[in-house]
């Protein structure tokens, strides 16, 4: 048996590890909710971004933490194919765990089987990360430990869509996701202990590529990208936000609507020829007739 170090650089890659866990799980949390408040185009949009988020935030946890990752008398490759698939597999199956709840009607029975769904893309991706693993030796696991880490991922799926289903405020979810990020990590070193490797030291060289030539750099884009799309969706503004906005403008608008309103019967002077602007007023026209003074009594009208 070869002896198994978990932690070969110390406390970084656990919690360097436990960090990246952490912020895909915000990450996703947080487009969930703001998933479940829009419709339509946008609602599949904020879906996918979460699915990619939570898959791309476990994926990067894993890997980082296999940093640390050794065993005595054998060299480690990975299979780049089957690390790539492992990337993808917890995309997918995140992303459909995540529509299950975005898309459900009953949210009881969407939040079982999204959670369901999403655990099991979790272990599925987990143990899909571990057969990429090349050494010289054969590696065996602890069935009950196995099928500890499984439930373990479940559990944590569930009760991160329970908690993007229920808590919307920005405190509430990095709480949750600060939970879900020690529960991915608790699943992924529940797995790496069911790990027995039987070790056949041998001259030849093994396959695939070394963890610094591949998955460090990998692990590096991926993280820079969950840190971009954080830093976007922390700007982007909400749908209650957008709402006030669009009735703040309809409130500064003038009314192109408005029209002035006359009293009746005026009917205002046509405007006076170009030209004609020198042209004096009409004469008053004089009533004809005597004129009634109030004092003296009546007085002749006056000549034209």
């Amino acid at each position: 048996m070869g002896h198994l170090d978990h932690a070969a650089y110390g406390w970084l890659t656990p919690v360097l590890s436990y960090a990246m866990a952490c912020i895909g799980a915000a990450l996703g949390l947080r487009c969930t909710v703001r998933a479940l408040d829009a419709t339509g185009r946008s609602r599949r949009n904020w879906l996918l971004t979460a699915a990619s988020a939570i898959g791309t935030g476990i994926w990067t946890m894993h890997f980082v933490a296999m940093l640390g990752f050794g065993v005595t008398g054998t060299d480690i490759r990975y299979d780049v194919p089957l690390t790539l698939l492992s990337l993808l597999i917890a995309m997918v199956v995140v992303g459909v765990g995540v529509f299950a709840v975005g898309y459900g009607r009953d949210r009881v029975r969407s939040l079982l089987i999204g959670g369901l769904t999403t655990g099991v893309g979790v272990a599925s991706m987990h143990y899909m990360g571990m057969a990429a693993l090349r050494l010289h030796g054969q590696v065996h696991y602890d069935p009950l430990l196995v099928a500890l880490s499984v439930v373990i991922a479940v559990v944590a799926a569930t009760a991160a869509l329970w908690a993007a289903l229920n808590i919307h405020a920005p405190a509430a979810v990095a709480l949750a996701s600060l939970v879900m990020g020690a529960a991915v990590s608790s699943m992924h070193y529940t797995g790496m202990f069911a790990v027995r490797v039987e070790v056949t030291p041998s001259p030849a060289a093994l396959p695939g590529t070394s963890v610094m030539q591949f998955i460090f750099p990998l692990a590096v884009g991926l993280g820079s990208y969950l840190f971009i799309t954080s830093a976007f969706v922390a700007l982007s503004p909400t749908a209650s936000e957008r709402a006030a906005y669009a009735s703040a403008e309809r409130l500064t608008e003038p009314d192109d609507r408005a029209v002035d309103v006359a009293p009746p019967g005026f009917h205002p002077e046509p405007d006076p020829a170009p030209g004609h602007l020198d042209t004096p007023p009409p004469a008053y026209a004089y009533p004809s007739g005597p004129v009634h003074d109030a004092d003296t009594g009546p007085r002749p009208a006056p000549a034209p």
